[in-house]
């Protein structure tokens, strides 16, 4: 599923394709993705320019001259610029066709994927009103994540996927911060102090930025905005690597399930 840092390299990917475009045309070839889609896109969008996009979590929010478009890639979702006259594949779902004859077709083999439109100041939309700050801003810091979690009995990696406390931070991500911060995944939230948190908000800014450099991560099927594989796989530490030896101490890494999510981690390393 892509994550923070396959959102920003994909809006990195796309951007100069789609600023200052004009919308000639958009093609719906499914009626329903996670969401309904609605038919009228393909009349309120068309003679719109793209004047700024920009994230906000793992959205992509497309500013036109009367509205946001907000898309989400789900799980399986992508985002290629390709040429119009391009033949659309079996999950090519919707294309953006700009007045230049490119186009931003979507593809998502699962359709959790989601794109909307609102006329609407797009950050009042109930998709993005309660999601927690950037982690890769000031916002983010220890003393917040501290006070964040005083009392908490949810586990510390649960708490800080939770997109009510810092947005972006999934699992492969959390899983590798709290490794590089020393901290069990399974501590309670409440029980890790402010050095540590003030720690783990350091790693999670770290990693972040070297995965964004690398072009995300490729798991399953995420690829960059022009096809290109993310990098950052190489560097993984924990994640995935349950049996294997830690990169510090060498004893195996442990695979734990938490929320419904599988949980990397050195029993040696992290405490």
């Amino acid at each position: 599923m892509p994550e923070l840092p396959e959102v920003e390299t994909t809006l990195r990917g796309i951007l100069p394709h789609v600023t200052d475009r004009t919308i000639l045309e958009c093609v719906l070839r499914t009626t329903k993705l996670r969401l309904p889609l609605e038919n009228s896109l393909s009349e309120q969008l068309p003679g719109q320019k793209i004047h700024r996009i920009e994230r906000r979590a793992k959205y992509l929010l497309f500013h036109c001259d009367h509205g946001t478009l907000i898309l989400h890639l789900g799980m399986t979702g992508s985002l290629r610029i390709v040429s119009a006259a391009a033949t659309e594949q079996k999950h090519d779902h919707v294309d953006l066709i700009f007045t230049d004859g490119k186009c931003l077709r979507f593809t998502d083999p699962r359709k959790f994927g989601l794109l909307i439109y609102t006329e609407s100041p797009p950050f009042s939309h109930k998709l993005l009103l309660h999601l927690g700050p950037e982690p890769l801003t000031d916002e983010l810091n220890g003393h917040y994540l501290w006070r964040a979690a005083k009392g908490r009995k949810i586990t510390v990696k649960q708490f800080i996927m939770d997109q009510k406390t810092v947005v972006g931070v999934g699992n492969i991500y959390a899983s590798e911060a709290l490794f590089r911060a020393g901290i069990r995944p399974d501590r309670a939230a409440g029980n890790v102090g402010q050095a540590r948190y003030e720690k783990l908000v350091g790693a999670i800014k770290e990693i972040l930025d070297e995965a964004i450099a690398a072009g995300g991560t490729t798991i399953s099927d995420f690829s960059q905005a022009d096809g290109k594989p993310g990098y950052f796989t190489q560097k993984l530490q924990v994640y995935g690597r349950g049996g294997d030896p830690c990169t510090i101490c060498h004893q195996p890494v442990h695979t734990q399930r938490l929320g419904q999510r599988s949980t990397f981690f050195c029993p040696e390393c992290q405490r």
